[in-house]
């Protein structure tokens, strides 16, 4: 009897388990190492299951039938792979044979359920499988006598780990093996101690990469202490690998990734990937499976999966299970899935995917057209569909022309069917006007029934198209959504999750300990620009404050000076560190503030590479014609500073060793996956979900990629961190909304008289007519009625503009919040979706502000100081503070103020204090800055409201130390004074907290 603490004991713990699973003892002595199968478990299947076919080839080939199955079940498992072989069996002269029968879908066809049950899962201790050597695995996994997969299994206690066993797989097997050979026997293989496991599919000697199979422990990486004694990793054998989940992994989970890629000499090649899906993937299907298997039609599910963590595929397993789906009774839950994404890698690769399942055409349709096509896949009801949101709201117009062709009188309208949609990258755009469309069309006649009952409620039999418009608002009965995100908003959460929660979560922080992305924050440079202004003009022109600042601020960032000072750095880095990276093939993306800022930096970067002779190539992306601010007849595009590069081919040939920098302007910044991508220089501004989205671009790993760097010019690192805090242990919900007010905002824009409730009634008869009663007149009719509430907005404008962009962004706040609480909650209130509907066709007709005058000032200003400095380096942790929650939507466009006008020269100091370091008489300016800066901090913003000035002290003391600091370099003299002399600090703390109180309650000072 084995030692409790021996490698043979654990060993024996997990085969005894899987055999009282079900598992069958498989003895080693009945492998053969020739053919790498257990050959008559092979023939004993066969002759069990398919006695037809085995006694219509035994009277072919008699005694040597056994030996004729197995050689050609060998050779075809050598061509096609033991995976394909297992799902969709092999041919003995001219008759199919199946190795395997997998679950069926629902429990109708008892035969299929019987073949299911007669299938021999086995377990082998002890496999010795090589004919040139005693070399023998711990325990192998098979499927009626195929290899699937083999296990190395360690105890700590012997002083052995996972490690260990990683190493024997690396060192002692050989991948040229019958049984390891890539795809034809075992398909996966697992490094197993008590309290880690660790999976690869490829077995390539010392370049073996394995994958953590971990459940995650407290956000992290690793697996929780069990509750019952048990060892932390007994999952992988009582669940992952019980007998019911092995047969289901190799029935509907695994599959081979084919990717196509150029080599470093531009040839195309394709590359085979073995995908076994990783835990979290595997729990988060079966999650949500077994839930919408159990609750039917009608619900919706939140996937917070980081970036990098395998979206793609997860997508692509649960849109197989879902679309084949049936309930506890055998019925189908769902009769088609449509999956909306804006990725085209995702369309072939689930087509493909889902191919390798069913074996089937037609599953999977990609709507790559226009939306007829979209419509008659809707109406053909086929399983999959691949579209974008974009499409959805020019459906029902093609519905109806397909019903007039038919000469049916279905107005466009769909049978209810039972959808489940799979939103991937599920944002804001998801909770607005666009989403509602795609439940327009996909509710079907469920929605038209549930509005004609709302509508007859009220006795309005003529706006039964109103009440269809408020019930696509809501969840439907027919209707499951699946949104699938890595930086949920708050709107998401609320409208997808379930109280408060993800039905899933894989964190930033767990994928990057795993390994599976890289910690984009852990080199990360920041520089600050250091400029002074002067005017050059001989007069003193009074300018707006605001335009005026914005207008210095690009003439700043388009200066030739700061462009090629900027440029120097990046490329000067990019040659001496990036460019040696990842083999030698690390690429870098440029983050430009503006279209024409990537133009400038193009020319630029062209230029200086040249005159320097480096082996570099940049492309630049932006969209449309830049117009030269110097030349106005000189314009730009994309494909002509690439020289002739088509824009959909930048990505692929960015990937090739031809081009190293992609400079961008609003372009590939989300859904760019470029593994070799090591650098990014920042020069425009992040924050927030934006900020995670676009530095996580890299976060890709590549077997050679050690590490990643950023370069920024221009943001804060404690913004930066700020912004990724809030993802890295998953989102947290914050603020609710109330939704009071909004209906107290919807008193104040009636209140106002720029409209009147018999305008909103009228517009919205004639908007919400019956589509047979609806006139080419309509249109006029509806833009008159809007007329008036113009022009009365117009004379509000003209006798009191800061009146009227209050009201404008009154409308945009009802707007914002009655788009949100109408999903969320379930109104029936025919007046808001009046209000509403009329405000969003009032919007885009108000007349907009007065624009005064645009400043360039490229003759009155010049640049007589500039000086980049580096102002930090390193990592930027995220163990460390704690990250806000999500709050709900609020009230936004508060109206827009003009600025008082001021002396050109005295805006120039403003300027000159903020960003410069010589300074003899910007004392006051310089406080100044400090004022707005703690106007700006959320944490003193609400201080200020909540509390009187004596107890807002308290509160402003803790943090303007802080705002004295991070400005020491632009005024060291007062920074000197206040840091060191007691009665200046005093007096200067005093000042500053009444300025910057007294502003953020606007309470103006007595004259």
């Amino acid at each position: 009897m084995s030692k409790p603490i021996s490698e043979t004991a654990f060993e024996t713990l997990l085969f005894e388990s899987l055999l009282g699973d079900g598992y069958i003892n498989v003895d080693s002595t009945e492998f053969d190492p020739e053919t790498a199968i257990f050959p008559n478990r092979v023939l004993d299947f066969i002759k069990i299951t398919q006695k037809k076919q085995w006694d219509k080839l035994e009277t072919l080939h008699g005694e040597k039938t056994g030996e004729r199955i197995l050689s050609d079940l060998c050779k075809w498992m050598d061509s096609h792979g033991s995976l394909a072989t297992l799902r969709h069996g092999f041919k003995c002269y001219g008759r199919t044979l199946q190795v395997a029968f997998f679950k069926a879908a629902h429990d109708l066809n008892s035969e299929l359920a019987i073949q299911y049950q007669t299938n021999c899962v086995g377990a082998t201790r002890q496999l010795y499988y090589s004919t040139k050597n005693k070399n023998s695995l711990d325990l192998v996994l098979s499927i009626n006598g195929i290899p699937v997969v083999t296990m190395e299994l360690k105890n700590h206690l012997t002083g052995q780990t996972v490690d260990d066993a990683k190493r024997q797989y690396q060192k002692d097997r050989d991948p040229r093996e019958l049984i390891f050979e890539f795809k034809r026997r075992t398909l996966v293989h697992f490094t197993v101690d008590p309290d880690s496991v660790f999976m690869t599919t490829r077995l390539a000697g010392s370049a073996t990469y394995f994958l953590p199979f971990n459940q995650g422990a407290d956000g992290g990486a690793g697996n929780p202490v069990s509750k019952n004694g048990k060892h932390r990793t007994a999952y992988l054998w009582e669940e992952v690998f019980s007998r019911e989940s092995c047969l289901d992994l190799f029935a509907r989970f695994l599959h081979l990734q084919i990717d196509e890629r150029r080599t470093d000499e531009g040839k195309k090649i394709k590359k085979e990937s073995m995908i076994f899906p990783r835990y979290h993937q595997l729990q988060a299907v079966r999650k949500l499976v077994a839930n919408a298997r159990i609750e039917g039609v009608g619900h919706n599910y939140l996937v917070e999966h980081s970036a990098g963590s395998g979206k793609s595929n997860t997508i692509g397993w649960l849109a197989h299970r879902l679309a084949s789906l049936h309930n506890a009774d055998n019925e189908r839950v769902f009769d088609s899935v449509v999956v909306i994404t804006d990725r085209l890698v995702l369309d072939s690769q689930l087509q493909d995917t889902i191919y390798q399942f069913d074996h089937r055409q037609g599953v999977v349709q990609k709507i790559d057209e226009n939306s007829r096509q979209l419509a008659e896949a809707l109406e053909n009801g086929v399983p999959i569909i691949i579209s974008t949101l974009q499409k959805f709201p020019f459906v029902t117009r093609q519905l109806v022309k397909l019903a007039e062709e038919r000469s049916d009188e279905s107005e466009g309208i769909l049978p209810t069917r039972k959808c489940a949609v799979i939103v991937d990258e599920a944002h804001s755009s998801q909770s607005g006007e666009t989403a509602t469309d795609l439940k327009a069309v996909l509710g079907g006649r469920l929605l038209r029934e549930k509005a004609a009952e709302n509508a007859l409620e009220e006795g309005a039999a003529d706006f039964d198209e109103l009440y269809r418009s408020m019930a696509k608002r809501g969840q439907l009965e027919n209707l499951s959504l699946f949104a699938f995100t890595a930086t949920p908003k708050h709107k998401t959460i609320k409208m997808f999750g379930r109280d408060g929660e993800a039905s899933h979560k894989y964190t930033m922080r767990q994928a990057i300990e795993e390994g599976f992305i890289m910690d984009v924050l852990k080199n990360y440079t920041t520089y600050a620009t250091y400029y002074r202004l002067v005017k050059s003009c001989e007069d003193d022109p009074e300018v707006e404050r605001k335009k005026a600042a914005k207008a210095l601020a690009r003439f700043m960032r388009l200066h030739p000076h700061n462009i090629a000072q900027k440029t120097e750095v990046m490329v000067e880095h990019f040659n001496a560190v990036t460019r040696h990276k990842i083999g030698g093939r690390a690429k870098a993306m440029v983050l430009t503030g503006s279209r024409l800022e990537a133009v400038r930096y193009k020319q630029s970067f062209d230029e200086y590479i040249k005159k320097k002779g480096y082996p570099i190539k940049s492309l630049v992306a932006f969209s449309g014609t830049v117009q030269d601010d110097k030349i106005p007849e000189k314009t730009y595009t994309e494909e002509q500073m690439n020289n002739g590069l088509r824009e959909k081919d930048l990505p692929e040939r960015f990937g090739t060793p031809e081009f190293q920098v992609l400079l961008v302007a609003e372009k590939y910044q989300t859904g760019f996956d470029q593994p070799l991508l090591h650098t990014m220089y920042v020069d425009r501004r992040l924050s927030g979900i934006q900020a995670v989205q676009t530095l996580s671009r890299l976060n890709r790993t590549h077997p050679l990629k050690e590490d990643t760097f950023v370069l920024d010019f221009v943001n804060d690192r404690a913004e930066i961190q700020e912004a990724f805090k809030r993802y890295y242990d998953g989102a947290v919900m914050g603020e609710e909304v109330d939704p009071h007010r909004m209906y107290e905002i919807r008193e104040e824009l009636d209140a106002s008289g720029i409209y009147t409730q018999d305008e909103v009634n009228h517009f919205c008869k004639v908007f919400f007519k019956p589509k047979r009663k609806q006139s080419p007149n309509d249109h006029k009719e509806l833009n008159t009625i809007l007329d008036l509430a113009k022009d009365r907005f117009q004379q509000l404008l003209d006798s009191d503009e800061n009146e009227a962009e209050l009201w404008r962004g009154k409308l945009g706040a009802f707007r914002n919040l009655y788009t949100f609480l109408s999903q969320v909650i379930p109104y029936q209130d025919s007046d808001l979706e009046k209000l509403y509907t009329y405000l969003r066709h009032l919007s885009p007709k108000l007349p907009k502000r007065r624009s005064g005058p645009q400043y360039t000032f490229d003759d009155e200003i010049r640049l007589e100081y500039f000086r980049l400095q580096k102002i930090s380096e390193g990592s930027i942790s995220l163990n460390t503070g704690t990250a806000n929650s999500l709050d709900g939507p609020k009230e936004v466009g508060s109206g827009s103020v003009r600025e008082e006008e001021v002396p050109l020269s005295r805006l120039i100091d403003v300027v000159n204090d903020r960003f410069g370091t010589d300074f003899n008489e910007a004392d006051q300016l310089f406080f100044d800055q400090i004022v707005e800066a703690a106007c700006d901090d959320l944490g003193l913003q609400q201080a200020a409201k909540a509390n009187p000035e004596d107890k807002f002290a308290l509160v402003f003391d803790k943090v303007l130390e802080s705002l004295f600091v991070e400005r020491m370099d632009q005024n060291e003299d007062i920074f000197a004074r206040f840091m060191n002399e007691k009665g200046f600090q005093d007096i200067v703390a005093n000042w500053l907290v009444h300025q910057v109180y007294s502003k953020l309650n606007d309470i103006k000072d007595s004259p």
